[in-house]
């Protein structure tokens, strides 16, 4: 008599797949993968499992059709469906026992590696925030679902996918590369030919990149404090020494540069995380000083794109005659922050040394997620997402000033062109990351101020606000709820 697989045995888990039938299909394999069941064991029939799922008996009925055109299971004349002699896997044995931790002396063996001093941490579950104040998050009402969905069909059609699954050997998509050259960098001011452009794995992986080829712990660092963290920890990575220099009045000042300097890192147009943009007179005369004095300059342009009151300032790349800048920009801001593609503008010898680099690291970054997102953007979707960005965040930055208004939060900080977040500034002696702890009882998510600095204040009553992924609606509520926290925290 043959196997049989019982209905009780194939198990439901809602997070296996977004919809019933794939969450099935997932169960089925799971329990084929797991189990010691030989080939022609019988599964239970469609009528049967849907009984015990409490599902249709047509969902169970494509799910078979499915893994039957997969290999996992073939149907017999009367006698049902059954594993497969094709089945891809099955698991020969037993699970080994866990490594215990005691068998490797990591502490020995990562001694060099330093501990990462600054970083940003969001809740994963920000989503289930009824007020999520939280920087740098897409809302997925305002993305055109569709068109991302037509540019993935095409970029995953017949015609093109012999191309784009081949080995590029590090090269990246052409066409990408073109609209970048064409249409992202001239709106900046920026002229560039495809060998001075470099696809990264987002912004991150660009300064990764550059830091690596340009820091040395006989090269002096200097970079914005309060600033991104991560230009601090990529630094720290590398054993560069590093100065933080304060803004003053829109920028770090190139008067204040030690004369040792070697590397300058910045972000001219839009500070993280006060939003400060550095007056033009003060951009010259920091790509003078780097002339003279001999260092190079890594630009972080963040959010250029969400210049909705006033047009931005000119990139330090556009203005930049001696190609001593080396840029950065990612469209993962913009779309959203999974899609990981940034790029890199240098001379042809920096992007040719970072391209090996690169190669060594990671090859290049997904070819089908370039040419789907290059079709994004030379099809006209990617401005007309822009458009309605600006729109939604002009809305939600006026919400933001008029709930200010009447609390006891000053605004610290704010990019005067647009930008999606606010640098706040609670009443004296309140700590923002006890702040932060205390409203998340009010279902409200801040970002604590203190690991913008290298020294925080302490307390440190600096926090950011983003408005990016939360609703027009709920920021008059949220605001007075953090200031109610903030009064109270105050005494």
């Amino acid at each position: 008599m043959k196997q049989r697989i019982p209905p009780e045995a194939i198990l439901l888990r809602p997070s296996d797949a977004p919809t019933l039938q794939g969450r099935l299909a997932a169960a089925v394999v799971r329990t084929i993968l797991e189990s010691k069941a030989i080939p022609g064991t019988r599964l239970p029939s469609s009528r049967g499992l849907a009984v015990s799922l409490g599902v249709s008996r047509m969902t169970v009925t494509l799910v078979y059709q499915d893994l039957i055109s997969q290999g996992y299971l073939e149907a017999a004349a009367r006698s049902g469906v059954m594993i497969a002699q094709t089945v891809p896997h099955r698991r020969l044995g037993p699970a080994r026992a866990p490594i215990s931790e005691s068998a490797v002396d990591w502490r020995d063996w990562l001694a060099m590696t330093p501990t990462r001093k600054r970083v940003i941490r969001k809740p994963v579950n920000w989503r289930d925030y009824d007020y999520p104040f939280i920087y740098g998050q897409a809302d997925p009402e305002l993305f055109d679902h569709a068109a991302w969905r037509d540019c993935a069909r095409q970029a995953w059609g017949k015609r093109e996918f012999a191309e784009l699954a081949a080995d590029q050997y590090g090269t990246d998509d052409a066409l990408l590369i073109d609209y970048i050259c064409s249409n992202t960098l001239p709106r900046r001011g920026i002229n560039a030919k495809p060998d001075e452009v470099l696809v990264t794995m987002g912004a991150q992986n660009a300064l990764f990149l550059a830091v690596e080829l340009l820091a040395r712990a006989d090269r002096l660092a200097v970079t914005e404090d309060p600033g991104y963290p991560d230009f601090a920890e990529t630094l720290r990575r590398a054993q560069s020494p590093t100065a933080f220099l304060p803004l003053r009045d829109g920028g770090l000042d190139p008067d204040e540069l030690p004369d040792a300097t070697s590397l300058v890192i910045v972000t001219p147009s839009h500070n993280i995380p006060t939003g400060a943009t550095m007056p033009l007179p003060r951009r010259h005369a920091l790509l003078d000083r780097a002339v003279r004095d001999d260092f190079l300059i890594i630009e972080d342009d963040y959010e250029f794109e969400m210049s909705y009151l006033a047009p931005p300032a000119p990139a330090l790349k556009s203005l930049d005659q001696a190609g001593r800048v080396i840029y950065i920009g990612s469209f993962s801001k913009a779309l959203f922050p999974s899609l990981r593609i940034g790029y890199m503008v240098a001379p042809a010898p920096f992007i040719a040394r970072a391209r090996d680099l690169r190669a060594i690291m990671l090859r290049h970054p997904p070819s089908h997620l370039q040419r789907i997102t290059a079709y994004f953007l030379a099809q006209g979707h990617y401005d007309a997402h822009i458009v309605k960005l600006r729109q939604t965040f002009a809305a939600r930055r006026r919400a933001m000033e008029h709930a200010l208004s009447g609390s006891c939060l000053q605004i610290a900080g704010a990019a005067a062109s647009g930008g999606s977040c606010l640098w706040i500034k609670a009443p004296p002696h309140v700590d923002s990351r006890a702040l932060a702890n205390r409203l998340q009882s009010d279902s409200v998510l801040i970002e604590p101020g203190d690991v913008f600095f290298e020294n925080p204040p302490d307390p440190c009553p600096f926090f950011r606000l983003g408005y990016s992924s939360i609703a027009e609606r709920q920021i008059a509520q949220g605001i007075r709820l953090i200031d109610l926290a903030a009064r109270e925290l105050a005494g």
